[in-house]
């Protein structure tokens, strides 16, 4: 039964990772992973601040075109 609980429980773990990189909501953490690789010492900017730093260089890279 144990054995059994802990697959559900990684088969959940491993949806939730998906629908996270999906979404779109797992970036943050992703930038944060690659900032303390490439920049130790250096303080990653918060979730707050990289949202919005992203939110804006979206929308400066906005593309009106099809195809």
């Amino acid at each position: 039964m144990r054995h059994h609980l802990a697959r559900v429980r990684a088969g959940l773990r491993h949806a939730r990772d998906l629908w996270r990189d999906f979404t779109g909501e797992s970036a943050y953490d992703r930038y944060v992973e690659r900032h303390l690789r490439e920049h130790p010492g250096h303080e990653p900017m918060s979730a707050r601040q990289w949202w919005r730093a992203k939110a804006e260089l979206d929308e400066g890279n906005v593309q009106a075109r099809c195809c």
